[in-house]
């Protein structure tokens, strides 16, 4: 793992209509406390990689560039057998998992796919940072970064998630980092396993990969990448324009996707379900345990009110 430096083994399995995504820790004796679905309602750490977790202690840690291949490659359903608690880093990009998921074929299920369709915008800010979602008739993702760096400096990206899209713009994007932080992280034990393998290093004004960059805006590319698979923690693919505005520049910055789905939820007028021709998914009955769940969230935070 990109963190842990941990060895992990880890198997993709189909799975019927209506699962979703489920990760299943089989180092864990206990079979039944072993089950972590892929929801936002598991997230329970999002610094410098998105973790989720369930209410026995258990985790699974760097799961966005494996759900963003799923999302990319319009799996639905999909159990995840994984003997640690981080998802391995391969090259730090979703490249190896789409070659694997395309390598193995996917087979259509005779079931409606169900998206959430955004109807009204929605919207987290802090200070001059922000992400929203917006209607549209597809599946967008706008974003922008502005770092104090030459390598980097500001770029901006928009993607649509629709057919080859993920497979040809994106899922090539490694994640990416500067040589001081890389340093400062392996004396805090962490990052133990990032290397030049596995991600891009900079220092001032170069790339000390040999390979150097795969594309000019690779950074804002990866930076679309983490969004496509932290949103897909939504267990269906949003059907809605995000648009994210200098809040990706830092792993903790994700604190605000943490939010936005919390405020989707909540706001019931913001969304509907939407039924999709040739689907793979089917998860009505969980989505409404999920909206209660937000509420209550949102009311611990003063977020909303509720007679």
């Amino acid at each position: 793992g990109l963190h842990s430096g941990a060895d992990v083994k880890i198997i993709i399995r189909p799975a019927p209509a209506n699962t979703g995504v489920i990760f299943v820790r089989t180092d864990i004796e206990n079979p039944d406390e072993a089950v972590i679905p892929a929801l936002f309602g598991q997230v329970c750490q999002v610094t410098f990689c998105t973790t989720i977790g369930n209410q026995f202690g258990h985790t699974v840690g760097t799961i966005e560039h494996l759900m963003a291949a799923l999302a990319g490659m319009g799996v639905d359903n999909a159990i995840i057998e994984i003997d640690g608690a981080e998802v391995p880093v391969l090259d730090g990009s979703s490249c190896e998992f789409v070659r694997l998921i395309e390598n193995v074929g996917l087979q259509d299920l005779p079931e409606l796919r169900r998206m959430l369709r955004i109807t009204k915008p929605v919207r987290v800010e802090d200070g001059d940072k922000f992400c929203e979602l917006m209607p549209d008739d597809e599946s967008v993702y706008e974003a922008q970064i502005d770092f104090d760096n030459p390598v980097i400096g500001t770029q901006k990206g928009e993607f649509v998630l629709s057919g080859d899209n993920f497979r040809d713009q994106i899922c090539n994007a490694r994640t990416f980092g500067m040589l001081q932080d890389v340093q400062a992280m392996h004396a805090a034990g962490l990052a133990l396993g990032g290397s030049l393998d596995n991600a891009v290093v900079i220092d001032g004004d170069r790339v000390l990969n040999d390979e150097g960059l795969r594309f000019s805006d690779e950074f804002i590319r990866h930076k679309i990448l983490d969004a496509v698979g932290d949103l897909y923690l939504a267990g269906v693919r949003i059907l809605g324009r995000y648009n994210a505005q200098d809040v990706l520049c830092s792993r903790s910055s994700i604190l605000l996707l943490d939010e936005l789905p919390e405020v989707i939820f909540g706001r019931f007028c913001a969304l509907c379900v939407h039924k999709w021709a040739r689907s793979k998914l089917s998860l009505l009955d969980e989505l409404v345990k999920w909206f209660i769940v937000f509420v209550d969230r949102l009311k611990q935070r003063h977020f909303l009110t509720l007679p």
